[in-house]
């Protein structure tokens, strides 16, 4: 299969991933999505394929958020099911993978971006990482996840004060209420990304994903069902259809 939205370099006993959208800053569209979703699918089936490293191509972003244009006039119907379409083909499905997947981020990791890293089971980063949620300022919330992941990962407190002012931070900053588990400069990101692969490879593969397995089951619960119902009912608002076109015509929104 020849991709448009990633590339796929196979490495000694895992795979890199580089998610290579960087006129759009690599952002999330339905196109990437699947694209994701059918090299994940073959990681996972390989017996060879020991972990996955997802980074973002050029030095800007990971991934800085959705494609707003893709969803700009979607309904109430639509909005429930991109989230529960996206959850199901990517993000559900790296947090349920028994093979591990590294974040390596290397720049901005906003919206879908940061939902993305967060599904992944470890994430590294570069020192001019930025990190944030900025889905209300659109009239919408996180909906692929991030509001049961970031408090899962961060706590509540901390969780509440990201989702709600939509501010960004800085990689330190994400590092001291555990977002990431490590910051180093932006020439180790891959090499740390390796290094993290050479530790985790040299254990048993199957008791690897048992663990995951097993540490995921204490966190799922119902809310990720409300979350998709809550993505859905913020495209039947006025703040929806403000934030939107403000964020279109580069323009405050006026809620």
């Amino acid at each position: 299969m020849e991709f448009q939205n990633l590339i796929y370099d196979t490495k000694n006993n895992f795979v890199l991933i580089t998610i290579n959208r960087p006129k759009k800053l690599n952002a999330l569209n339905q196109d990437l999505i699947e694209e994701l979703n059918h090299v994940l699918k073959y990681a996972e089936e390989d017996d060879a394929v020991r972990a996955v490293v997802i980074t973002g191509s050029g030095e800007k972003a990971f991934v800085a958020g959705a494609d707003i244009k893709e969803f700009s006039e979607f309904t109430v119907a639509q909005g429930e099911d991109l989230a529960r379409k996206g959850q199901a083909l990517l993000f559900d499905f790296i947090d349920h993978m028994s093979t591990p997947v590294i974040a390596a981020i290397n720049g901005y990791a906003l919206g879908g971006g940061l939902e993305l890293a967060l599904a992944c089971h470890l994430r590294i980063a570069c020192e001019e990482a930025k990190f944030g949620f900025p889905e209300v300022s659109l009239g919408l919330i996180p909906g692929y996840g991030g509001t049961q992941r970031l408090p899962q990962i961060v706590g509540k407190s901390h969780a509440m004060d990201l989702i709600l002012t939509a501010r960004m931070l800085g990689a330190e900053e994400a590092y001291d209420i555990s977002l990431i588990n490590e910051v180093v400069k932006r020439e180790e990101l891959l090499p740390k990304a390796y290094e993290i692969v050479g530790a985790i490879t040299k254990n048993a593969p199957h008791a690897i994903g048992q663990a995951i397995k097993a540490i995921n089951n204490s966190f799922h619960n119902e809310g990720y069902e409300i979350e998709k119902q809550s993505f859905g009912k913020c495209f039947g608002t006025t703040d929806f259809k403000e934030g939107v076109d403000a964020f279109l015509n580069k323009r405050k929104p006026r809620f």
